[in-house]
């Protein structure tokens, strides 16, 4: 048995860092990845301090105010209610990215258990697939409005409609590399020495799915965010009075030749959001592609 010094794990940190800061000076090369984080973080700083920028609170009705243009008072305008525009636009992204965020988060959880056990298991690879493939038969926002019809538009209905929405597309990319990944040589090595299923599943398949999950998961955030937007403008998602940059949107309808400041500011907010998303992920994709990582070596 070879034992292990302290300078061959000061060797294997030295790797660790020299490939860590590879890495981060690929990403920083990539001019869209770091704006679209720089993207984010404004608007994440943006929504985290929401509380202490707005001195007007999201519910606050002013009658006298309604639909008064941007101005040092009220920085996006007032809407049809006389509330202060830029607290509930802060509040409605707060709102997207929770909503985004969690759906992102429990729909590639579920993808990646579903994906991974399709993968190894031919019997409910025939069932589990047949059933996301049934839920890809329907438009995606169209299946998110029935079943938030069937069970009322709530905060935690929106995001049990969109995870069953979007939990069938991150299975099947997991699937696809866990195919890939089970016919490895050392898969078929663990299989004769008696590893068991749990053990080549979640300590071998699962660590060497995950670059495109985590891929999948950016873009599974920003679709989240658009259609929770499109659900509260058909008044399916977060019901109205709380803010929601959809429902801001729907109000706004009525008065956009009057108020263009209910439509345009909410709007800008879904747009940097997603674009900064978008950006991202492409960036992710870019650093996590093994094809990229061999060919700039």
């Amino acid at each position: 048995m070879k034992v292990i010094t302290e300078r061959d794990v000061f060797s294997m940190l030295e790797i660790k860092k020299e490939h860590y800061q590879r890495n981060l000076r690929r990403f920083k090369g990539n001019r869209l990845a770091v704006t679209g984080s720089a993207i984010l973080l404004v608007i994440i700083l943006l929504v985290l301090i929401a509380p202490f920028m707005t001195t007007y609170g999201p519910l606050e009705v002013d009658p006298k105010n309604r639909l008064q243009a941007p101005s040092s008072e009220h920085w996006f305008g007032t809407d049809n209610f006389g509330r202060d525009l830029f607290s509930r636009v802060l509040y409605g992204a707060q709102v997207s990215i929770s909503v985004g965020f969690s759906v992102a988060l429990i729909a590639s959880f579920l993808g990646l258990v579903i994906g991974l056990l399709c993968a190894y298991y031919a019997i409910l690879d025939h069932v589990l697939m047949r059933i996301c493939d049934g839920l890809f038969a329907f438009p995606s926002i169209l299946l998110a409005i029935a079943i938030v019809a069937a069970m009322g538009p709530m905060k935690s209905n929106v995001i049990l409609a969109l995870v069953i929405v979007y939990t069938p597309s991150v299975a099947r990319v997991v699937r696809s590399v866990a195919l890939v990944v089970r016919e490895q040589m050392y898969i078929e090595a663990l299989r004769s020495q008696g590893a068991s299923a749990w053990r080549i599943i979640w300590v071998h398949m699962a660590p060497n799915s995950t670059s495109p999950l985590i891929i999948q998961t950016t873009y599974i955030f920003a679709a989240s965010i658009l259609t929770e937007a499109a659900l509260s403008f058909l008044g399916a998602g977060i019901p109205a009075p709380d803010p929601s940059l959809g429902n801001i949107l729907l109000d706004g309808k009525s008065v956009i030749f009057n108020a263009w400041w209910m439509t345009v500011f909410p709007g800008l907010f879904i747009m940097a959001m997603v674009l900064g998303l978008n950006l991202f992920g492409d960036g992710l994709r870019d650093l996590l592609d093994p094809r990229n990582n061999q060919t700039k070596k």
